[in-house]
């Protein structure tokens, strides 16, 4: 190599050399946006009167107008309209006085139509917004739009032969599209977002949020981009992810992935990718799709969807206690901690559990959180134990509120009352029941639990005595002994203080 031709071969390779350093020492940000599909609890189809019911025999839920038959006409559920405008008042959009359906054409097996009833130009709500909370911090996240539209039916791959069966039963179900602006930033963010989307979905009645069931499907948009940088990268999106854990995973893989093929001088292509969860991986499935390539057009079966302002506001002044409200009234009534008013308001169920329990029995605050703890401690252990909801829970909240009232009365003392509660919950049985049963009523007499108290002194002559020379520590031996020497059913404030009245003579 020439002299001339090396330097230039040198400068070149510097520059490589320099950007290559400068490509890897870039710093990364993420932007997801996530479309997140709701099922509603209607009774009926969308379109027509078939029945939502999950689990039935295949194709036993349908009719000509949800598998496509020529000639049929569509109308419109006014339920899944009434749900729809419920949603989006939650989340704070704008409601479409005037909006309309559309067709969405493509094909697939198992579209009977050839194309999907859904809403574009003309969505039902608009504008709105979700407040999460991450790592301590309040991130408000845009909602594009949410829209109506009918489900597709289901493939199955299963079984013998080179063939796949198609189930329509689903086909016409009425979804809610939910669209988020692209406002998240991590793969923690984008979970919280859905959990806190699946929370409101409940409380208002709307959806069951059951994502193994696939009442709760989400894909997801993800780009990257240098920190710093407003243009947005070119984006992939990610489909089948069925739960919370697949929707962090598959995020994080994905970021990731794009970051380290940036950093290799690759290009990002924008393409749709499934995340694969036996392998952690997401994989390339098609190139991505852009709204021309659906070929949208007003849906011609259907009449503009006109509501007036009456009816929402009827629908507005019917939503419940939302979770973001009732968390704020739990700790500013009941005095909890915001943990504790986290965990209850995050599911209705259980905060309605709780609401029925402390109302039977709380008078205060502590009372308030006293239920607190046994709610978040021993009945989320059994539960969680047997795999149960708070709704197959066999034990009432006034059951729980009047076993903490025998305590109060000094029926039975703490410890005593763990050992009842599981029993309890075993058998459905009340606390007073169970008590009889099994002699567990707690000791008060004074003069016998002072007969143990010095049957405990007399046996352990070395302890009294380490005692009286400062060990103070070995009062709670003493209590130990005496609590094991009565079974437990010793009232503890009385030994306390016949112990140390004891002992210091």
């Amino acid at each position: 190599m020439k002299g001339r031709d090396f330097w230039k071969w040198k400068s070149l390779k510097i520059k490589l050399e320099v950007k290559l350093r400068d490509r890897i020492s870039i710093k990364y940000e993420a932007i997801i946006g996530l479309e997140v599909h709701a099922q509603m609890l209607t009774e009926t189809k969308i379109f027509c009167g078939c029945s939502t019911k999950f689990g039935s025999e295949p194709n036993t839920q349908t009719c000509p107008v949800c598998i496509g038959m020529p000639g049929v006409l569509p109308v419109l559920n006014k339920k899944a309209l009434e749900y729809a405008i419920k949603t989006g008042l939650a989340m704070n959009c704008t409601i479409s006085k005037f909006s309309r359906f559309a067709r969405k054409n493509y094909f697939y097996p198992d579209l009977p139509k050839g194309y999907q009833i859904s809403q574009y130009e003309l969505p039902i709500c608009e504008h709105g917004n979700i407040e999460i909370v991450v790592n301590g911090n309040i991130r408000k996240i845009g909602i594009t739009r949410i829209h109506m539209e009918e489900d597709a039916g289901k493939n199955i791959h299963e079984g013998a032969g080179n063939y796949s069966f198609v189930d329509l039963n689903r086909a016409g179900v009425p979804l809610m599209e939910i669209v988020s602006e692209p406002d998240i930033r991590s793969a923690r963010e984008a979970v919280e977002y859905m959990k806190k989307m699946r929370t409101i979905l409940r409380y208002l009645g709307v959806c069951d949020g059951n994502m193994e069931q696939g009442s709760l499907r989400c894909d997801a948009n993800v780009s990257v981009r240098p920190v710093g940088q407003k243009e947005f990268g070119v984006k992939t999106e990610l489909k089948n992810i069925n739960s919370f854990r697949f929707v962090e995973k598959a995020l994080d893989y994905e970021i990731k992935r794009q970051i380290k093929v940036i950093k290799e001088g690759g290009k990002i292509l924008q393409e749709t990718r499934l995340w694969d969860s036996t392998q952690g991986i997401t994989e390339p499935m098609r190139g991505k799709e852009e709204a021309h390539d659906y070929r949208y057009f007003p849906e011609p079966d259907l009449v503009p969807v006109v509501v007036d302002q009456k009816w929402i506001d009827e629908i507005n002044a019917s939503l419940p206690e939302l979770p973001d409200i009732k968390r704020e009234r739990f700790v500013s009534v009941y005095g909890l901690p915001e943990n504790d008013a986290d965990f209850f308001t995050s599911d209705k169920p259980i905060a309605d559990w709780y609401e029925e329990a402390t109302a039977s029995y709380a008078l205060s605050v502590s009372g308030h959180k006293v239920v607190s703890n046994w709610v978040k401690g021993e009945l989320t252990r059994l539960l969680n134990e047997e795999n149960r909801s708070i709704e197959e829970c066999p034990l009432k909240p006034l059951q729980l509120a009047d076993m903490l009232t025998l305590i109060d009365k000094g029926t039975i003392s703490g410890k005593i009352a763990k050992t009842v509660f599981e029993e309890m919950y075993k058998t459905g049985k009340d606390a007073e029941v169970i008590i009889k049963e099994k002699g567990l009523v707690q000791i008060t007499d004074e003069g016998e639990i002072e007969k143990a108290v010095d049957e405990i002194i007399a046996k352990y002559p070395k302890e009294v005595e380490r005692f009286k020379a400062g060990e103070e520590k070995l009062i709670g031996f003493f209590i130990g002994q005496i609590m094991k020497a009565t079974k437990g059913k010793a009232n503890p404030q009385i030994v306390n203080e016949l112990l140390k009245k004891k002992l210091s003579t």
